[in-house]
């Protein structure tokens, strides 16, 4: 019988999980990503994104975790407290680590390299290129400072294109946005949820 109807409460269905065991059934062989129970869990995934991934940890709910680890991009995991950090265990842990900096590792990667030069023209020589290169340089160089995983591509975006304003280079400028577009479209593709 579905639970959805009823609306448990976050606690309660914490302690329907408990009780699974008292009965003989564990919760890893009774809440699949395609029951009902597995969807009233994942109601409380955007208000309660810890205490759910700290559940499914517990459990070894795999999907559960993986489905509620795309909203922990925003949590500091300096703020993970030891008890919390005891409950989601260490594989868990290390996983959500691993989500967290394998992130910030990709956008400093990807935010490396400046716009390709332009072939040199009678306005625009390498001299003027490499004004666009240096401030991309620097306007990178302080999104990586502060790489976090839940970065925004709006953020990304608000950074790097002034940048063109700046620009008499019709060519410079279309490079600038291409380079931009090329960031904003690999960074929107890397995986948000932690790997299995």
């Amino acid at each position: 019988m579905s639970c959805v109807r009823y609306s448990p409460s976050f606690d309660t269905l914490v302690q329907a999980l408990s009780a699974l065991r008292t009965y003989g059934a564990t919760p890893k062989s009774v809440i699949t990503s395609s029951n009902s129970l597995h969807h009233v869990l994942l109601t409380y995934a955007s208000s309660r994104p810890l205490d759910l991934f700290a559940l499914a940890a517990e459990h070894d709910l795999n999907d559960l975790a993986v489905a509620t680890s795309a909203h922990l991009l925003s949590i500091s995991l300096s703020t993970i407290s030891d008890e919390m950090a005891t409950r989601i265990g260490p594989i868990y842990l290390k996983r959500l680590f691993f989500m967290h900096l394998g992130r910030a590792e990709v956008l400093r990667t990807i935010l490396l390299p400046p716009p390709y030069p332009h072939t040199p023209t009678s306005e625009c020589g390498y001299a003027q290129q490499n004004n666009l290169t240096r401030a991309w340089t620097l306007a990178s160089a302080y999104l990586a400072w502060d790489a976090r995983a839940d970065l925004s591509t709006d953020a990304i975006e608000a950074a790097l294109t002034p940048l063109g304003d700046h620009l008499s280079c019709g060519l410079c400028r279309t490079g600038l946005t291409e380079r931009i577009k090329i960031l904003i479209i690999r960074w929107s593709t890397i995986k948000r949820t932690i790997q299995i």
